[in-house]
């Protein structure tokens, strides 16, 4: 069978796993669908390939001036800082600091030392914190939108442009190769498995035609254990430091 690509090759992947076509998994086709969105957002939260680091460029319009707030696209799930791009920071004139101690201490690259220049920058940063500090932001992405704490009309206008250092899930849709994640398609496959042995549980040791006995119990308590596992898999290998989603 071909590597799943779509969502419902990946469904049909995680079935054969569980003996379909020759057992009967007896699931309905929706709640397939639920567990594949559970897998999906337990992926993103938690997995480091399950987002990726982005620098979303958002125009203002009078739009976002009257809400007073940004729109986010909804696959953006977290925001860490924003950068305005305005005069100041895009156009440096003669008489700015930096300009003076680009042209008197790195006049020369292959000879002048940099490291009174990257301490001089590191100390304006240092005091441009402490004195004007950050924008403070707020989002929440059940919401998408970005609440940004500064006086709209005045110090942000029609046409500025703000960058958004931000986190956006990988949308399997986009980048099917999502579909064929290892833990993804086991991680799947165990909620498929719990979901079949809650189907079957209250039918335990009901013989079928040809001496089959059901027994959704153990299937159950199997799967539970399996995702289980897969979960504190997820934990300790393949989850981010805390401190790597934070910003500056």
């Amino acid at each position: 069978m071909p590597t799943p690509t779509t969502r419902e090759q990946f469904k049909q992947y995680c079935l054969r796993r569980l003996g379909f076509p020759v057992l009967d998994i007896n699931v309905d086709d929706d709640q397939l669908e639920d567990r594949i969105d559970d897998a999906l957002l337990y992926y993103w939260d938690y997995h480091y390939d399950g987002t990726q680091k982005i620098y979303a460029i958002h125009q203002i319009t009078q739009e976002d001036i009257d809400n007073q707030y940004l729109s986010i696209n909804p696959n953006i799930i977290a925001i860490t800082n924003i950068f305005p791009l305005d005069d100041s920071q895009s156009n440096i004139n003669m008489f700015d600091l930096r300009y003076q101690l680009r042209l008197n201490e790195l006049y020369d690259f292959t000879s002048a030392s940099y490291i009174n220049f990257t301490l001089t920058m590191q100390h304006l940063r240092t005091l441009e914190l402490l004195f004007t500090g950050r924008v403070p932001i707020q989002f929440n992405r059940h919401m998408n939108q970005l609440y940004i704490d500064w006086s709209w009309g005045d110090e942000v206008t029609v046409l500025d442009t703000v960058i958004m250092e931000a986190y956006q899930i990988m949308d399997p849709n986009i980048w099917p190769d999502v579909w064929n994640d290892r833990w993804l398609k086991m991680y799947t496959t165990a909620l498929f498995k719990r979901q079949w042995g809650e189907n079957i549980r209250k039918y335990d040791n009901v013989q079928l035609p040809g001496g089959i006995m059901l027994n959704g119990e153990k299937i159950y308590k199997s799967a539970v254990d399996e995702i289980k596992q897969l979960e504190q898999e997820m934990i300790t290998s393949y989850s981010l430091p805390v401190d790597m989603l934070m910003g500056d």
